[in-house]
């Protein structure tokens, strides 16, 4: 006896872009970019491979050579030249990072421009805020550092930066920049939130990529336990009060339900971070010949767009806009 059963449909590669869900577009992406002034060419970073650390003297024409190839946006991360226990070189007006601004902005001026707004490349102690060490116990000062990343934001303004995007997690910081940047005549300029930041494994190669490395203790005193839904949505519900006009989740992949959650629950611009431990992983898996990288690489992207992603940060942008070409 013949049993009826409902046809799938038939799954020729024709069918299947037609009806794809979720598709990849060479806008989805944003490229970090590591900027020293402690070097004078590019130094690649042993734990990312394809990934250097870049010179001021070179870095207005990486990012112009990325906006040829179709890239839209870069997240500039800074390295000094000097370390104290107060970020002076965070904030100062000729920083690594403000000169690297300007210049980008002077050579490529449709590229959008983000930059990190941190303390930990600056401290000498390599942790986000102001530190008070008493033997081995440490604490991090929230309304100290908050003042800190407000002036950091608004030198970032200033120079020509078309987002700042905050990734201390320090309580209160959106309010702060927001109010600052207003006040300095920088309403235009909008605010990325690190709003869902995990205290992740995920994080070592970045930290040899920015040089910032804790010199004793760790961060989750103040990054988010990643065992923590709740309180994720939580934290980016009080960034959106603060004003922030986007919001991030970082990492990516471990964290595929709260980026899902975050864009159902608020529908607001959404941004995550594919980490560079995340990028490691796959680079080693690949060099291995356990997967095929690009594959590999196209398939998480879609996960991560289709998670609710607006737009993606990724070390692969620029391999990504070779491999969307078309």
């Amino acid at each position: 006896m013949l049993v009826h059963r409902p046809r799938r449909l038939r799954r020729t590669p024709a069918i299947r872009n037609l009806i794809r869900e979720t598709n990849l577009s060479r806008h989805d992406f944003v490229l970090p970019l590591f900027v020293s002034e402690k070097i004078e060419s590019s130094r690649p970073i042993p734990s990312l491979p394809g990934v250097c650390q870049h010179s001021l003297d070179e870095i207005s024409q990486v990012a112009a050579d990325a906006h040829e190839m179709g890239l839209q946006a870069i997240l500039l991360f800074g390295i000094p030249r000097t370390k104290d226990e107060k970020a002076s070189s965070a904030y100062a007006g000729n920083g690594v990072v403000q000169e690297a601004v300007r210049e980008i902005k002077r050579r490529t001026p449709r590229l959008t421009v983000i930059t990190d707004v941190c303390l930990c490349e600056y401290m000498s102690h390599g942790h986000c805020g102001v530190a008070r060490v008493d033997g081995e116990h440490f604490d991090i000062l929230n309304d100290e550092s908050v003042e800190l990343i407000a002036k950091t934001a608004v030198s970032h303004a200033e120079a020509g930066a078309d987002f700042v995007a905050p990734s201390d997690m320090m309580d209160g910081r959106i309010g702060a920049v927001r109010v600052a940047l207003d006040q300095a005549g920088f309403n235009q300029t909008g605010i990325i939130s690190y709003a869902a930041k995990f205290a992740s494994a995920f994080y070592g190669p970045f930290r040899e990529a920015a040089e910032s490395p804790p010199q004793f203790g760790d961060r989750s005193s103040y990054q988010m336990d990643p065992a923590n839904a709740a309180e994720a949505l939580h934290e980016v519900e009080l960034d959106l009060a603060e004003g922030a006009d986007i919001v991030m989740v970082k990492p990516g992949l471990p964290y595929l339900d709260i980026l899902w959650r975050v864009r159902q629950r608020f529908g607001r611009p959404t941004a995550v971070y594919h980490v560079s431990g995340e990028y490691a992983l796959i680079k080693a898996a690949a060099e291995k010949g356990l997967l095929d990288e690009r594959s590999a690489v196209l398939e998480i992207m879609t996960s991560l767009k289709r998670a609710g992603a607006d737009f993606i940060i990724t070390y692969w942008a620029l391999e990504l806009m070779q491999w969307l070409r078309g």
